[in-house]
């Protein structure tokens, strides 16, 4: 695929590890966490993490807050579902809201829903639903979700296809899409289907099998994403207003249990390739960040991303919109890392999905 991939041998976490640009150590800072999911840094300096049977958890000092948030909404924890992303407004300074994304019930079962409220102290207050997944069923995977707002204040969901591949490419469903509203769940009027009365209004870009990762790129500002392909294909896009991404009309996945392609062999006109893939094999890619520190001064402006199969941190290194390079780090040492996030101090900090999950943060070592 035209770049060189590089593996540094696994080593335990807390020891030094050497990469190929930097030495680091791995620092944990919390375990105890239960399947946690999402990471966000208040400006206090606290840290709010989501875990997935429905708690939001306040980090303080280094120290896990024994109580949870209180006033979350109605939170289904099944299956892949749960309480997932979370996201601080842009100018939360001033208005205190905090965004999560999460399972939640209505008709016809449950989908991915998003809420805001106002966070005082240790609980969310004036809280209100800004979007509900229409339709909703008994699935119990490929929720999304990850939460992003761009710099003139507009907010992305990332959505999943429910496990329910057809309905990534029906105008009329949200599954398998990107949405794009402004802050309070309004519908933007320059969305690209805004006008389509055939179409869901909110729906950004659509194609997509599940989306776990998205992040805004340093420099162009354009939103960034990878998704869960099948076996094999796991996927690097771009996202751009009213591009189809092809699933499951093309992917360079297979199916699970006969091998056989799905969908067209090549990308059929209107389908938007990705940037990147992966073959044969999925990393199951959730989480992504790009790097724009001063600690690491040689990573600056690669694309990292967790990688639940093989439990390891993906370091992408681009030329423009091409991946020139791919470095796996921290192989099986973790556990299956679910979030990669930029710290205000310029470390990288990851989630890692397990029962007794844990919040680590990657320092670099001393020559």
């Amino acid at each position: 695929m035209g770049f060189s991939l590089f593996r540094p041998p696994g080593v335990g976490a807390n020891e030094v590890i050497d990469t190929e640009k930097h030495r680091l150590r791995v620092l944990t800072l919390v375990e105890g966490l239960e399947h946690p999911w999402g990471l966000a840094f208040l400006p206090d300096g606290r840290m709010l993490v989501t875990e997935r049977p429905g708690r939001l958890r306040i980090i303080a000092q280094g120290q896990l807050a024994p109580d949870p948030v209180s006033g979350l909404p109605e939170i289904v924890a099944v299956g892949q579902g749960g309480l997932l992303d979370v996201v601080l407004h842009p100018d939360f300074a001033v208005n205190k809201l905090v965004y999560i994304s999460y399972a939640g019930r209505g008709e016809g079962g449950i989908g991915t829903d998003v809420a805001r409220g106002r966070l005082v102290d240790d609980r969310l207050e004036e809280l209100e639903v800004i979007f509900r997944m229409e339709p909703k069923t008994n699935a119990r995977q490929h929720f999304g979700s990850r939460l992003v707002f761009d710099r003139q204040g507009y907010l992305y969901i990332t959505l999943g296809d429910r496990g329910e591949r057809e309905r990534s490419q029906r105008s009329g469903d949200h599954a398998g899409s990107v949405i794009r509203l402004h802050d309070d769940g309004r519908v933007p009027d320059d969305n690209p289907f805004v006008d389509r009365e055939d179409w869901k209004p909110e729906i950004y870009s659509y194609g997509h099998r599940n989306i776990q990762g998205a992040a805004l790129h340093p420099e162009s500002g354009a939103l960034w994403t990878h998704e869960h392909g099948p076996r094999g294909g796991d996927e690097v896009n771009i996202i751009r207003a009213g591009r189809n991404y092809g699933w499951p009309v093309f992917t360079h996945g297979e199916e699970y249990v006969t091998g056989r392609p799905i969908g067209a062999e090549t990308p059929p006109e209107g389908i938007e390739p990705p940037l990147h893939y992966w073959v044969p094999v999925s990393i199951a890619p959730s989480g992504m960040a790009f790097y724009t520190g001063d600690q690491f001064p040689n990573w600056r402006g690669d694309l990292f991303i967790g990688a639940l199969r093989d439990q390891m941190l993906v370091r992408l290194r681009l030329d423009g919109e091409k991946v020139v390079q791919e470095e796996h780090l921290l192989e099986k040492t973790l556990g299956r890392i679910r979030d990669v996030r930029q710290g205000p101090d310029g470390y990288l900090y990851l989630l890692t999905d397990e029962r007794n999950g844990a919040l680590v943060r990657l320092e670099p070592a001393e020559p």
